[in-house]
């Protein structure tokens, strides 16, 4: 049986929540290998909802172990809130069902105010990030100077480690003008949180390992999109890690092989939250219209989404360098009702050139100008469908031709945010 990694495909908010929580039930295993905080998943389960954003979806089911792995970047106050919150709605967390890598970098208080500091001195040419201190945990973990959850048990380690994490981070607020950290606060404001996140702390690289030997099918969920990758994405609006499937190895101590199956995952149109280029954005009564028929709202911030049609050249790209295998789309039902509906098959460039890829240049993305094939819409709901004989035959002429332009099947369909709500033409799992 495969291990299954599930990556967004465009720039997050695909609805990877419900897949992988469709998909957890046939795991045993569900690890969170890559950003923080700032990605949520909703989950709808028996009419119940669950709003996550550090922990993995597989909490929410009995008899599965979830794993924060070392590529996150790891609040821990967010954490107990959230164990705190979801313990309000009957699920019961405890070092039995969640470990965390006791190598993760933790985030810490100065790293938000950090993140807010630097957006607002940016003004109009702000990234768009949540403020949650994300990007400033990364860099200092790859400027060796993060504080990591296993320094959280010995107090003289953890001391040497925020005096060499304060001798960049309060030289950068002296420039500032700001007021420096205070590193017996900052110590003792840690040594408060330890004990109620240490026993979570494991070796994951070992148990997984274990897990893999046991034959346990593990599930391994990204947070964000595939067009947000550090290095593969629209740079610089991007988030601070590396989203691409490839990451689940890194990012939870496993070698390149214990990946067999890649699920991206695609809205049936395109969204994005934040600045940054957007080629297909329809900023008119056609993205409002998308917008409000799909709620979109972001999970975590609230902050309305960017809506426009479906990009066929971004996604493909997105296939290319994650090596998905098969694609779950999701929200056709949101397209109900349009007379007609486009997709972007190509770029045309300021001199006229026609390309088949999202260039790597600042410039180029914001400049490009799609080229669109238009499809004939439909009026019938597709809302709740869990077969293909109940789509219309325009919804289904639609998604065989995106196949074609994204080079990819798709091998899961949403029509709903029900968890049953999806009809399977392809297990994962099975490969």
């Amino acid at each position: 049986m495969a291990n299954v990694v599930v990556v967004g495909a465009q720039w997050g908010d695909e609805g990877k929540g419900k897949i992988v929580d469709w998909l957890s039930e046939r795991a045993d295993v569900v690890v969170r290998f890559q950003g923080g905080h700032n990605a949520g998943h909703t989950l709808v389960i028996d009419g119940k909802v669950f709003k996550l954003s550090l922990l993995p979806s597989g909490i929410v089911r009995g008899g599965k172990l979830s794993v924060i792995g070392n590529g996150v970047v790891l609040d821990p106050w967010a954490l107990l809130r959230e164990i705190e919150t979801v313990g309000k709605d009957g699920v019961k967390v405890t070092p039995e069902n969640l470990v965390i890598a006791e190598n993760t970098p933790l985030i810490l208080p100065l790293h938000s105010n950090l993140d807010q500091a630097r957006e607002a001195a940016l003004g109009g040419n702000k990234i768009g990030t949540t403020g949650r201190g994300i990007g400033p945990a990364y860099e200092d973990k790859v400027g060796r100077r993060a504080i990591r959850l296993c320094d959280l048990a010995d107090k003289e380690v953890l001391r040497t480690r925020i005096d060499h994490l304060l001798l960049h981070h309060n030289a950068l607020l002296r420039g500032l003008g700001a007021a420096e950290v205070d590193a017996n606060e900052l110590f003792n404001v840690l040594m408060d949180v330890a004990p109620k996140v240490l026993p979570f702390a494991d070796v994951v690289w070992r148990r997984l390992d274990e897990a893999r030997k046991a034959g346990k099918r593990i599930l391994f969920e990204g947070a964000q999109g595939a067009m947000l990758d550090v290095d593969h994405g629209t740079y610089p609006y991007v988030t601070s890690s590396n989203t691409a499937a490839g990451t689940a190895a890194i990012g939870s101590g496993q070698g390149p092989d214990i990946i067999g199956y890649t699920l991206g995952i695609s809205k049936a149109y395109t969204t994005r939250v934040g600045s940054g280029p957007f080629p297909t954005e329809q900023d008119n009564e056609i993205g409002n219209r998308i917008g409000e028929r799909g709620r979109e709202f972001g999970t975590v911030t609230g902050r309305k989404r960017r809506c426009g049609w479906f990009d066929a050249v971004m996604v493909r790209q997105a296939i290319k360098f994650n090596g998905i295998n098969g694609i779950a789309l999701t929200k056709l039902d949101v397209l109900d009702g349009f007379d007609e509906l486009k997709v972007c098959t190509g770029y045309r460039t300021d001199s006229g050139d026609l390309i088949d890829y999202l260039p790597a240049s600042i410039a180029a993305q914001a400049s490009v100008t799609p080229i669109y094939e238009t499809f004939e819409g439909w009026h019938e709901s597709t809302q709740g469908a869990r077969s293909w004989a109940q789509l219309p035959a325009t919804a289904i002429k639609y998604i065989r031709r995106i196949e074609e332009l994204i080079e990819a099947p798709v091998t899961l369909l949403s029509t709903s945010p029900e968890r049953e709500d999806t009809i399977l033409m392809r297990d994962p799992f099975a490969d």
